[in-house]
Formats: structure tokens, sequence, C-alpha cells
């Protein structure tokens, strides 16, 4: 076996689900790129359709791995950090001074300590606002919680819905979860309920839900929205019916083709709850992983630290529509973006969302215990109850 590993040198092998148009491309120039740099190192890239991939990447990282494959951050990777399918590549970020450049993302790379993958793209969640709407309604953009609630309550007695929101489609109501519980008890307590070691029936499960019905009792989201997919509680937002949307920037194409202009659109960071609590931000981060069963660590490893460049994040991202999570990169000139490049630099950490967070059979028992809860708030205990048992059952 000795005599073939020369073979092997100069292959690299990458595995990744980058099958939609814009991915793909971004991939493409990615890998030109740097074989482009390093002339003696030739990719072999294998491209998966998304479902395909996720069924079959715990097989290919136990039987045959490829030398790098693309995954998510936090707790989407841990099960394979956990299981030993993953490489740590700490010495990667110490050598390329990475805790400094991919500074946001750290925490949601870190497990046990160690760095698990590097990150190249995310994007940002927030409240996108109607300016025209703020302007004439005399309302300054809320950086509290109070300041929050006294902007509903004047834009509801001046009859228009504070908050549009499907939740049909049940996902919508994870992003409200997620900063109500990082606004209110920060990212470290809402890792380890995602991750399942907290009960849901914990007084600070509860006190997420008391903030959170301060907005859902006084009729602050659009009615019906259980009826509604995301996209059918744009138009109200584009009519002037609400005023705010909790979304993700992929919300705002569909804003502009609705009709709206871009100067009557703003973007707002999600108001502090808890003061002094550091400001963590939902970011679904796309990465890639070295496997632990790689043939060709040390080429992977050179893939890697090319992948974390900021000038590489930049051309990536510029392709993707998205951002860089390389702090160093080019800010982006779309509005939208550039505010939520800064943003995210700045972030304290990361969440990658309820239903990447959470456990698969967890996160669709929670979603739909939440659009529960924005119907019904007064049967809180109830729904809290039954998530409990779904998550000291998984436990299990």
């Amino acid at each position: 076996m000795l005599l073939a590993a020369p073979v092997l040198a100069g292959e690299l092998v990458i595995n990744t689900d980058t099958t939609d148009p814009a991915p793909k491309k971004a991939f493409e120039e990615l890998i030109s790129d740097f074989e482009a740099a390093n002339p003696g190192i030739k990719v072999k890239w294998n491209n998966f359709d998304h479902e395909g991939y996720k069924s079959s990447i715990r097989n290919f990282l136990t039987a045959d791995a490829p030398d790098l494959a693309n995954w998510y951050a936090g707790n989407r990777m841990a099960p394979f950090v956990k299981a030993g399918l993953f490489e740590d590549v700490s010495d990667v970020w110490k050598e390329n001074g990475l805790d400094d450049t991919l500074k946001s993302a750290a925490a949601s790379m870190t497990i046990d300590g160690k760095k698990w993958g590097v990150p190249y793209t995310y994007y940002q969640w927030g409240i996108y606002y109607r300016k025209d709407i703020f302007e004439k309604q005399g309302i300054a953009v809320p950086k509290t919680w109070d300041e929050l609630k006294a902007a509903c309550a004047k834009l509801k007695a001046a009859g228009i819905a504070p908050f549009a929101i499907g939740t049909k489609p049940l996902w919508p109501t994870g992003g409200w979860f997620d900063y109500m519980d990082l606004r209110v008890n920060g990212y470290e307590f809402h890792m380890d309920l995602t991750a399942g070691k907290v009960p849901y029936t914990d007084p600070k499960v509860k006190a997420v839900f008391a903030k959170w019905a301060e907005l859902v009792k006084p009729g602050y989201f659009v009615k019906n929205h259980a009826a509604l997919e995301w996209q059918d509680a744009v138009p109200l937002f584009v009519q002037g019916k609400a005023a705010m949307y909790l979304m993700g920037n992929f919300a705002v194409d569909v804003m502009k083709n609705g009709g709206l202009k871009p100067e009557q659109i703003g973007f707002m960071q999600f108001p502090e709850i808890t003061p002094g609590l550091p400001m963590a931000e939902d970011a679904p981060t796309d990465t890639i992983h070295i496997p632990s069963g790689a043939k060709n660590k040390e080429d992977a490893k050179k893939f890697l630290a090319f992948l974390a460049k900021p000038e590489t994040q930049t051309k990536m991202n510029a392709t993707l529509g998205q951002l860089p999570v390389n702090n160093k990169s080019e800010k982006p000139n779309d509005p939208f973006l550039e505010q939520g490049f800064t943003m995210l630099s700045n972030a304290y950490a990361l969440a990658q969302f309820y239903d990447r967070d959470a456990s698969a059979e967890m996160a669709k028992a929670g979603m739909e215990g939440f659009q529960q809860f924005m119907v019904k708030p007064d049967n809180v205990d109830k729904i809290l109850d039954k998530l409990e048992k779904t998550r000291a059952r998984l436990a299990k």
C-alpha cells in the first residue's frame, strides 16, 4: 500500500452539493483559481444534488472519504465531529490568522476548543422595514425591546399591522424563536437548547415566550398568518398594510419585484432585549471540511487556506449574491448586503437557524409549536410540555 501513496499526491477530491446555478459557478471559479495558484495540484470535483448529498454524506465520509466536503456550521456539523468523521483544522486557523478574519463564525466552527472547517459564505437575517411608513408615522429605528413595542403600538393605532409573516410553511416561526432566545438568553444557551441539552419547560425558555407574547397578544402580526406562505405576506408589506418583516436577505428581491423601490426598504438589527447581552445573529453559514479519512490532507489544508482568503471570498460571494465571512473581504455594493456584512462581521456569534441547529424531528415539532403559540398564545404551557416530551424522547 505504501508504494501506491505517491500516486495520490497532487490529486484533491472534493464532494459538494452545489448544483444550483450560482453555487455551481462559484465552485467552478474557486477550483479553477485554486489550480492556477497551485499548478502541482489537480482537483477532482464530485457535485451532488442537495437531497442525494444529505442522504449519502455519512456513507462517503465513513467508507470512501474525499479530501474535502461542504457542509454547515454549528450543531449541523456536530454529529460528524462527535463521530470522528471531520478532521481538526485548528492549525489552518492559527497559521492563517483566521480567528481574527473569520471572527464572527469562530464560535460556530468550534467544538471542544478545536476548529473543524472553514466557513466561506453566509447571509443575514434581520428586520426589513418600510422607511417611508416609519417616516410618516414619526418612528425612529428601534434599538431596544421597549422601543420596538412602542413602534408596534403606534403602527397598530394607525391601522397598520406592525409585522408581516406567513407561518404556513412553519420555518418563519423558527427565525422569530431564534431571535427571541438569542436576545433573552444569549448564544450559548440557545446552542444548548437546540442541541437538546435544555428542557423546553426550563424557566429561561418560558421567559422567551413571555416576551414573545408581548407582540403576539396585542395583535402585532398580520391576521391569518397560519394560512399564508412567506411570499404571500410580502404583498402586505409592499402595499403598506404591514410595516416590518423579520426575514433573510433573500426576501429583498421578492419585495423589489413586488414593486417597492430600494429606498423604501430599510434594514435593522433585531433589537436588544436583555441589556448588555452580546448580540448574536442568525446567519446560515456554508462550510468546507476535511474528512478524517481524507487521503491528501496536506493539499486539502492548502485549499482551506485559499478558501479563507479575503479575495477568494469576495469573488465567490459576488457570484453567490451572499456575504463573505472574511471581515477583510471587500464590502458588497448592494446596500442591504453591505449592512448585513457590517452587522455580521461584528456579531458576537452566529446561530445557523432553528431547523439547522436542532435535529430534524425536534425542529419540525418545535416549529409546529411556535406556530400554535402565535395563533393561541395562552396555550403556551401545553405547547412547551409537548415539546419537552419530544426532546426527552429524542435525548434517549
